[in-house]
């Protein structure tokens, strides 16, 4: 158990590390979903109207209903990161050599996993302070309930990102994979807009959103900060990142190298 717990240590540290002294990766978390809250909320607030219906029955400000989604999307652009991270480790760096220690493949991955998603946490809560000095804030009970929504939000879409990172071999194609996953993932879900927006203008494109797991990634962490239970996206988001992990577990094989 203790060698479990010292490798869960070492690489939790070296991710918090690495995150610390790459400032530029820090800047980019908070600058990315602040451009979005400040200015492209301007226009699609003129185009779907002043406040929008929230989870709870009750109408909001626009900013106040994407904030959710922007948190939601700095899980998904860090998991991706710090998949990004994992093929350079895997083929020359540390990984390489943590995935022949005398310990199970899937405690290395679920390591490396808990630590991206607590620094995808912390640049959320970042993000959420620099938010209020703005005018764009949720109740002090939303501060709190979001955080294990946040966390299981972060473990789905880091599995996903292990899942994707098990198949790349080269640096260059996985910027190529992440141009096809992260825009279309995110811009196919009910991040910016509610789903019956979306059905109104198309049928198709409904369907495709509603299908989308990030979709109910961003609904459950849009519920939690309005402190309303989703247990449907709860599995949902439970589920998948299930799924994704024993795949990237299962690819991560040394045999099938």
């Amino acid at each position: 158990m203790n060698h479990y717990l010292t490798a869960f240590q070492v690489i939790g540290m070296r991710e918090l590390r690495r995150f610390f002294t790459q400032r530029g990766r820090f800047l980019s978390a908070l600058v990315r979903p602040l451009v979005w809250l400040l200015i492209f909320a301007t226009g699609f607030r003129a185009a779907l109207g002043v406040s929008i219906i929230a989870p709870y029955q009750t109408y909001i400000t626009y900013e106040t209903y994407i904030l959710p989604g922007l948190c939601a999307m700095i899980l998904l652009f860090n998991g991706m990161q710090s998949s990004l991270s994992l093929v350079y480790d895997r083929e020359v760096g540390p990984m390489r050599l943590l995935l022949t220690a005398p310990l199970p493949r899937w405690w290395l991955l679920f390591s490396k996993l808990t630590a991206s998603v607590l620094v995808g946490c912390l640049q959320v809560y970042a993000f959420l302070a620099v938010a209020v000095l703005f005018g764009v804030k949720l109740s002090l009970a939303g501060y709190v309930l979001i955080l294990p929504a946040l966390i299981g939000v972060g473990l789905m879409l880091g599995a996903l990102g292990l899942l994707l990172s098990s198949v790349i071999r080269q640096l260059e194609n996985f910027a190529t994979v992440m141009n096809f996953v992260i825009f279309p993932v995110f811009f196919l879900s009910s991040a910016l807009y509610p789903l019956w927006r979306m059905r109104e203008s198309s049928e198709l494109l409904f369907y495709v959103c509603s299908w989308n797991p990030f979709t109910y990634a961003v609904e459950l962490v849009r519920f939690s900060a309005y402190a309303t239970s989703a247990p449907v996206q709860m599995a949902i988001v439970a589920g998948s990142g299930v799924v994704f992990f024993l795949l990237a577990n299962h690819l991560y094989d040394p045999a099938r190298r």
